[in-house]
């Protein structure tokens, strides 16, 4: 870049991609029409897209699949994935048909609580600042009716408000901490705003509070935002059958399998280095049906994982058992998701997923990305304690490496046999390329 610009975000998309492509590329020709080759030739579609973030240049295509016969509380569901990663969809399928014949997946909603929090800094006697709380605690129910108003009558609403001492932590903090139940949306905007509104009602009924001197009455409030840690907001999925069922061509002796597997998540609950690689493969599943459903994955991402370290230290989220004969394998976790509101109703390809979902209600989804979950953690335990990861995660990868070198319907056609049999390795398949173009 050779300078600074002002006014970028004032620019019309071409004259914004006109810049970039004149600093940035030794040929801005071919950067255009890369940028626009991407573009939807459905220009109110694009526009749509265009709106949904700022400054946009085009389009970054992330696949969307689906994952069939997931067996869940009894019902048949082909869930919608939208992720990357090679070998994440065959592997959630894979698994889904696995469970569909030793009794599917049992999916519980535990509780729906999330969080919202007001900051602030108070400067004075802890009691008076409790006693003041505790006298205009239904102010802050009574002032927000506005906005909860529509939520209650769709069974929502706050729930509670707590006045939360936190000067062990900093020097005169303290929080409002507040819970809410937002049904079937997500509720972010909701809780901000009732949170902004409690922000103004401390403060205003601060300054006029009798007992509070001139320094108590200057309430400082730093900022008022919703948690994404929910762990009152929690889902439950797990799969079981008895040992004997497990036996499959994979799995010729399932009692081993079953003490392996076990074995395997127990490593992954004492050991935070693998927990991380394990749950990450957990997350595979979780994100992919969040982001396909127009939810925030990164909400979710730093909720879930802030949940796996509840304990003190990193564990896994997913935990397995032998019992009487019987093989358990479940996990809990916290999901704040929406089918309603934000992208749920903007985005075309979120509003088919929600379809193919049979428009879940946000305890359903919460079911469904857990199922995901659990079963994208099984696949990849299920290998790594059998075959191992890199063989069926490297002859997904092939087709990346086919299309790195551009290859031709002959030479796939030959490289997709020899590796039939053969290791498939980065190297291997580049080599055997080359061999195949002398």
């Amino acid at each position: 870049m050779n300078n600074p610009i002002a006014g970028f975000s004032k620019l019309s998309k071409e004259e914004k991609i006109n810049w970039i492509a004149k600093e940035y590329f030794s040929s801005p020709t071919d950067a255009i029409a890369l940028l626009k080759n991407y573009w939807n030739t459905d220009e109110k579609l694009q526009k749509l897209h265009d709106e949904f973030i700022e400054n946009t240049i085009t389009n970054f295509y992330i696949p969307l699949g689906v994952a069939p016969n997931f067996l869940i509380n009894g019902k048949f569901s082909t869930v919608p994935m939208a992720i990357e990663e090679s070998s994440v969809v065959a592997a959630a399928s894979k698994s889904a048909k696995f469970w569909s014949t030793r009794g599917g997946f049992k999916a519980t909603v535990i509780d729906t609580e999330k969080i919202g929090q007001v900051h602030f800094i108070y400067k004075g006697d802890e009691s008076k600042l409790a006693l003041f709380f505790a006298q205009i605690k239904n102010k802050f129910f009574s002032n927000t009716e506005s906005i909860t108003k529509n939520m209650q009558k769709r069974g929502g609403g706050i729930l509670d408000i707590k006045l939360n001492d936190k000067t062990n932590l900093l020097p005169n903090y303290f929080q409002l901490h507040a819970t809410f139940e937002t049904k079937d949306s997500m509720g972010a905007n909701f809780i901000n705003s009732c949170l902004e509104q409690f922000a103004k009602t401390l403060k205003d009924e601060a300054q006029g509070y009798a007992l509070f001197n001139t320094e108590e009455k200057d309430i400082q409030v730093v900022m008022s935002i919703l948690s994404n840690y929910v762990p009152n907001c929690i889902v439950r999925a797990e799969v079981s059958c008895p040992i004997d069922d497990l036996k499959e061509k994979q799995i010729e002796n399932p009692l081993d399998f079953a003490q392996r597997f076990v074995q395997a998540v127990q490593i992954a609950e004492v050991e935070p280095f693998r927990a991380v690689t394990h749950n990450k493969g957990i997350m595979n599943g979780v994100d992919a049906v969040v982001l396909a459903t127009g939810n925030d994955f990164r909400a979710v991402e730093a909720g879930i994982h802030a949940y796996a370290s509840k304990s003190g230290q990193y564990t896994s989220l997913s935990h397995a058992k032998i019992e009487n004969g019987i093989f358990t394998f479940w996990l809990e976790i916290p999901l704040a998701l929406g089918t309603v509101g934000g992208l749920t109703s903007l985005h075309p390809l979120v509003k088919l997923s929600l379809e193919m979902l049979e428009n879940p209600s946000a305890k359903e989804l919460m079911q469904v990305v857990a199922v995901a979950g659990l079963a994208q953690n099984f696949a990849a335990l299920r290998s790594l304690t059998t075959t191992g990861i890199q063989e069926g995660h490297m002859k997904m990868h092939l087709n990346n490496i086919l299309n790195q070198f551009d290859t031709n319907d002959t030479e796939r056609h030959a490289i997709n046999k020899h590796f039939k049999h053969n290791t498939v390795t980065h190297s291997a398949v580049v080599a055997f390329i080359a061999e195949l173009r002398k």
